[in-house]
């Protein structure tokens, strides 16, 4: 039945349809069915009432990221001042909503997902509140250095095979003698000897003296 999740959900609140994987603003109901619309508008789509939850804070960032995204902001893009995070204005509740799960992921050391929260945090404030970032540009040189913190990554898949690849994988280990003893051993179980090697660290860029 439609009519629990009416009494529970608010029109325009952004639930998750588990049935399709999506995020969509609830717009009421159309019989039996939940009616859904695609955040940033689209065609609105039915979802089964029992497949329909309320969305988490990290679903409804992740769809909003994408809604924005998918806008074509040619000859309509905003100067924003990427060297400052924005602040959200008092008594705004958007604004207050975007800096929480801010606040969330960098809590829990989610760098990519504290940026999308400031992105969707300076693109509301130039759309509700004509706020213009400014943009700074500065030259400083950088280098390029390993991150001595984080372990690099070694990973071996097997490409050997006549019409496929095996595609079998060694997973990550820090040591290339790790990989290099699992190539050995799924050799000797296989018989295949060609692999596809990669290696992946973490490197930082630091700033470097201007004379």
């Amino acid at each position: 039945m439609v009519e629990p999740i009416a009494n529970q959900i608010e029109q325009g609140t952004l639930v998750y349809d588990i049935s399709t994987n999506k995020v969509g603003e609830y717009r009421g109901k159309a019989g039996p069915y939940a009616m859904l619309r695609p955040l940033g508008g689209g065609r609105e789509w039915e979802a089964a009432p029992e497949a329909v939850r309320p969305a988490t804070p990290q679903e409804r960032l992740i769809a909003s990221v994408k809604a924005a995204n998918s806008r074509s902001w040619v000859g309509n893009s905003v100067p924003y001042d990427i060297t400052t995070p924005p602040s959200p204005i008092p008594d705004c509740q958007a604004c207050t909503d975007l800096a929480v799960l801010r606040y969330e992921a960098r809590a829990r050391n989610d760098g990519t997902a504290e940026t999308d929260a400031n992105v969707l945090l300076r693109r509301h404030q130039h759309r509700d509140h004509e706020i213009r970032h400014r943009r700074v540009f500065r030259f400083v040189p950088y280098a390029i250095v390993q991150d001595p913190s984080a372990e690099p990554e070694y990973e071996a898949r097997c490409v050997s095979g006549d019409d496929t690849d095996c595609d079998a994988t060694s997973g990550p280990y820090g040591n290339p003698a790790d990989v290099e003893e699992w190539q050995r051993k799924h050799t000797q179980e296989t018989r295949h000897t060609r692999y596809r090697r990669s290696f992946a660290d973490y490197a930082e860029l630091e700033p470097q003296p201007q004379n």
